[in-house]
């Protein structure tokens, strides 16, 4: 048996009735669940419909999303969460370039590395070393002024943690940055690569070994058999090349606002929601969201 879930972006509230009865009577499926009037509906299938992406992909064209998934074991106990553009709606390193006047090019290295153009560590490097010299102080001045939350985080952690479940932040980035995120955001705990700094200033250069890929795998691996839980129970976010060892090794990883080449690699693909779709996708209901002040 299989969940189809099919959500619109919050803002916009614009899921019909009509367009899920019209999906439900083409898959033949059970009774439709409300999870949220206008924002998401689910309903149960048999086997999974052979029209499914043909179906994803007109819905994508009205703003929806659409995911189809097995019923059992939806709910899961570890979130291992990007943070980047993904707990973010920025990519730190471009926004210390911008401050260092490196800004474009540091952003389009950025770009090309996310989708896996570039080797993750190798560009990483080679981000950092433009930033040398730069006021270590920068730092704070980013977060105060140029970070900003993706819509619902604070809501999927802390509904998830409510019910059981633990949640881990791991990014390609920095510890400057995700050590006040995770503990905006209520992340039990966060991982992420360590800036260097001489006298004040960054030194151009990263501590080994760097946080990438092959290392957000291994987070899962690890923090999956400290808790006693298999990987099946895991939900990943993210939206780079470097997070899609976790999103495929992990029991459901979710593509978010992901960049093309990832998104094509993934089953679970949100494109309009904001991160308040990683608990429907799981069955909750809106009256079951813990709201943090």
């Amino acid at each position: 048996m299989f969940i189809a879930t099919l959500m619109a972006s919050p803002a916009r509230a614009d899921l019909s009735a009509e367009t899920v009865e019209a999906l439900r009577a083409n898959w033949a499926g059970g009774e439709v669940l409300w999870l949220d009037p206008g924002v998401a509906a689910e309903f149960a299938v048999e086997t999974e419909p052979a029209d499914l992406w043909a179906r994803w992909e007109a819905l994508q064209a009205q703003g929806l999303d659409l995911a189809l998934q097995p019923a059992e074991g939806r709910r899961k106990r570890l979130l291992i969460a990007d943070m980047d553009s993904t707990m973010i709606g920025q990519e730190c390193i471009d926004e210390l370039a911008a401050e260092a006047g490196v800004g474009a090019h540091v952003a389009a290295i950025t770009a090309r590395a996310m989708n896996g153009e570039l080797d993750f560590e190798g560009a990483l490097r080679e981000r950092v070393a433009l930033l040398k010299g730069l006021d270590a102080g920068v730092i704070l001045k980013v977060i105060s002024e140029r970070i900003s939350f993706t819509s619902g985080g604070r809501k999927l952690v802390a509904t998830m943690k409510a019910n059981a479940g633990y949640a881990v932040l791991v990014s390609g980035g920095f510890t400057a940055f995700s050590e006040p995120v995770a503990a905006y955001l209520g992340f039990d705990e966060n991982r992420a690569n360590t800036l260097l700094v001489d006298d004040g200033k960054l030194s151009g250069a990263v501590a080994e070994p760097i946080l990438g890929r092959a290392a957000k795998v291994e987070a899962l691996a690890e923090i999956t058999a400290r808790l006693g839980i298999p990987e099946e129970e895991a939900l990943a976010v993210g939206d780079g090349a470097n997070d899609l060892g976790m999103l495929q090794q992990a029991g459901a990883g979710v593509a978010l606002h992901a960049k093309p080449r990832v998104a094509a690699e993934c089953r679970l693909r949100v494109n309009h929601g904001d991160l308040t779709a990683l608990l429907y996708l799981q069955g909750y209901h809106r009256d079951e969201f813990i709201s943090v002040p």
